[in-house]
């Protein structure tokens, strides 16, 4: 490692704690990706923040949980652990939606899989706890973060406890966590115990007896054993993810074993969303690597701007309703442009900016100003079935932010592929932004999120009807033309969700056929924790009413589906057929253009041995047909001659 690179990141190395002077570290970071020092890897983030408040925080990266000594090259902390299991939940990591092990790992060096266990943050926890007995370990990232209580787990079928008693972790962050963790670093170094660091905001602990004013769960034993209770219990999480309107939330596991969840911490201010990008990050990986290899992840994102968090869309199967929350925060223009220009200082940085967005691009506000003093509504949905009448709608914001940014010299392009909400596009009865949109960033395809044609199935993924994505892809198209473009939009599609029949996935595929393309971007639903999803895939019932709901289980189903959405392939021919065989639509099988799929063809010899089997039955039908004439005009004959003689 170069020298002039020893203290420009987070130390990775006892040399390069050494080369700063430090005589001891306050947090030893423990992760499951490689360290790339870029703010949009949250081991990053939580890192330099608690760098800037002036604590020494160190990192092992993808330590060998083989080994025990793999967590103990910087001996004990003065302060704590910090374990996060990576950017992206370590099961979804290493493992399809069939269950099949994934053969690449993007957060790590050349893509190596391998180089982290499965259910990362319980094994390190656990390989951490077995040498340092009373060291605080504090628990965070998107793992973590939707365990927090009893959950339903996929990858084994079951129920399982908060993934703070089986880590045998402290204290867990849940959601963004840069306030929560000064918070808790501020607390510990005030000489606090970690057992008394009961009043954070957007964190859950431990405790030996029931807190007051807070509202109980059903425990643990309740919600394994029973689907119904598992589905009412979640609901109450739902409604409590706001910070203004939550209450703390508790669930007993055994005598004297509770764990309690304290309501969210507030979003950020802009301010503080400002500083957190503002922190020196390298935007690159620690040159510990530079011999290693390349980290995948990193070049889909180097050149990208986060300008927002939260998401008011609310769709069903997404956990940031529970991560991030519903109300949404955004960044400065100043804030994003000093980043836009600090990046075209880069030398591999080549006039163009991948993206400009967050969970959805175009959010740059909360939805209706009655949020920020009373809350998000528990019961209410801002763009779900419909738009709510206090919905504030603009892109005035947005539009500007890409034209400063598209302004800016070296800056060839900014292109938005994080997607749109193009139910809220629609609203807008300006058409500006979409304007703006088409002819400037959009590199050739936009990429939105429709996901099925079914208003069945909308309607469980808490997605808008089919016919406000028609009249979005109407407007788009008239915009296209008008700006002289040859562009398309892309639509993400997803098969197998909860509500799904047979019938909704052909309605699909035909939609598909009309389209006149087959689709590329396909997901099987994955029913990952903590969405109304995967308690609807679960339970069977839908949270909100607890009403019954169609789910889609086997395997063999799901690869059906799937295979529907993707008919024109030859591989899912079998497939498609005994799918619309199983429907009853044989009137989808044929030459006919509406037909998805054509009667297979036959080989030669089959065709010869066919046609001779059709000649010989032919010649049987025929000296059948010449019997039975025969045997009629004998019966004929009789029964003449027996009436002539009842004559006489």
């Amino acid at each position: 490692m170069k020298k002039e690179d020893l203290t420009k990141y987070i130390p990775m190395t006892m040399e390069e704690v050494k080369v700063r002077g430090w005589d001891y570290i306050d947090f030893v970071f423990i992760t499951g990706d490689a360290y790339v020092d870029h703010p949009s890897f949250g081991s990053a983030v939580i890192a330099r923040t608690l760098e800037a408040f002036g604590y020494r925080v160190a990192i092992i990266a993808q330590p060998d949980w083989t080994d025990e000594k793999s967590v103990t090259i910087f001996g004990q902390p003065r302060l704590g652990f910090l374990i996060n299991g990576g950017n992206m939940d370590s099961m979804v990591n290493h493992y399809t939606v069939s269950k099949k092990r994934r053969h690449s790992d993007a957060y790590t060096p050349n893509g190596e899989i391998g180089k982290r266990p499965d259910r990362a943050t319980i094994v390190y926890g656990n390989l951490i706890r077995k040498t340092y007995k009373k060291t605080p370990i504090i628990l965070g990232g998107i793992e973590a973060s939707l365990r927090r209580l009893a959950h339903y787990d996929y990858w084994s079928d079951k129920i399982k406890r908060s993934i703070l008693l089986d880590s045998g972790a402290d204290i867990l962050v849940y959601g963004m966590g840069e306030k929560a963790i000064v918070q808790i670093a501020d607390a510990l170094s005030s000489g606090l115990d970690v057992s008394d660091i009961t009043f954070v905001k957007g964190t859950v602990y431990k405790s030996k007896e029931a807190p007051e004013d807070a509202l109980e769960l059903p425990d643990f034993e309740q919600v394994k054993s029973d689907k119904k209770t598992y589905a009412k219990s979640f609901y109450l999480q739902y409604q409590n993810t706001d910070s203004i309107t939550a209450k703390t939330l508790y669930e007993q596991y055994s005598k004297g074993v509770f764990v309690v969840q304290n309501p969210p911490m507030e979003p950020l201010t802009t301010l503080e969303f400002d500083d957190v990008y503002s922190y020196p990050y390298t935007r690159s990986p620690h040159p510990i690597y530079d011999k290693i290899g390349e980290i995948p992840a990193l070049s889909e994102i180097k050149f990208s701007i986060t300008s927002n968090r939260g998401c008011f869309g609310g769709c069903n199967f997404c956990a940031l309703t529970f991560h991030q929350g519903r109300r949404v925060q955004a960044r400065s223009h100043k804030s994003i442009i000093d980043e836009a220009i600090e990046m075209t200082k880069d030398p591999d940085f080549k006039g163009y900016i991948s993206d400009v967005g967050g969970p959805t691009a175009d959010f740059r506000k909360p939805s209706c100003k009655k949020q920020l003093k009373h809350g998000v509504c528990k019961n209410k949905q801002c763009l779900f079935p419909t738009a709510c009448k206090n919905l504030e709608v603009t892109h005035e914001d947005y539009t500007k932010l890409l034209k400063e940014l598209r302004n800016i010299p070296k800056v060839k392009k900014v292109f938005v592929r994080s997607g749109v909400r193009f139910d809220y596009v629609v609203y807008d009865k300006k058409r500006d932004f979409m304007k703006e949109l088409v002819k400037y960033h959009v590199s050739g395809q936009l990429r939105v999120a429709p996901e099925h044609v079914s208003d069945n199935v909308l309607k469980r993924m808490g997605k808008p009807s089919n016919k406000i994505y028609e009249k979005f892809k109407k407007i788009f198209e008239e915009e296209d033309k008008l700006a002289n473009k040859d562009q398309y939009i892309v639509p993400y599609l997803m098969s197998s969700h909860p509500g799904s029949t047979l019938e909704d996935a052909i309605a699909l595929a035909e939609a598909v056929r009309d389209m006149g393309y087959m689709p590329e971007q396909v997901q099987d639903f994955y029913p990952t924790p903590s969405t109304i999803s995967t308690c609807m895939y679960y339970t069977g019932l839908n949270p909100e009413t607890v009403e019954e709901v169609y789910v889609p289980k086997s395997f063999h189903e799901k690869a059906m589906q799937r295979a529907l959405i993707q008919y024109r392939d030859p591989k899912n021919y079998d497939l498609v057929k005994e799918a619309l065989l199983k429907a009853g639509r044989k009137d989808l099988i044929g030459f006919e253009k509406h037909c998805l799929i054509k009667p297979r063809k036959m080989s030669k010899d089959k065709i010869a041995n066919d046609n001779k089997s059709k000649k010989t039955n032919d010649k049987n039908k025929a000296k059948k047909v010449s019997s039975n004439k025969r045997d009629n005009k004998g019966r004929e004959q009789r029964n003449t001659f027996s009436k002539y003689r009842k004559k006489k």
